[in-house]
């Protein structure tokens, strides 16, 4: 069985993506937290959605090649 939800520290770990870049995810609204007590929590299906939304990177883009 797969989780549910993630804390702010695993969903860091999964994605790649920095603390402050999800906190601004949140104040756009394009991710929803969720508290318990003092966790932030994340659903998992939620932010699979949103990784698996994000454009695809180009080859140049996704190796630093020509970005000279």
């Amino acid at each position: 069985m797969s989780e549910i939800s993630l804390t702010l520290s695993e969903a860091i770990k999964r994605t790649g993506i920095s603390r402050s870049s999800f906190y601004r995810l949140f104040c756009e609204r394009k991710l929803t937290p969720r508290k318990s007590g003092k966790r932030v929590l994340i659903l998992a299906d939620e932010l699979d959605a949103f990784v698996r939304s994000l454009p695809t990177a180009s080859h140049h883009q996704s190796t630093g090649e020509g970005s000279r």
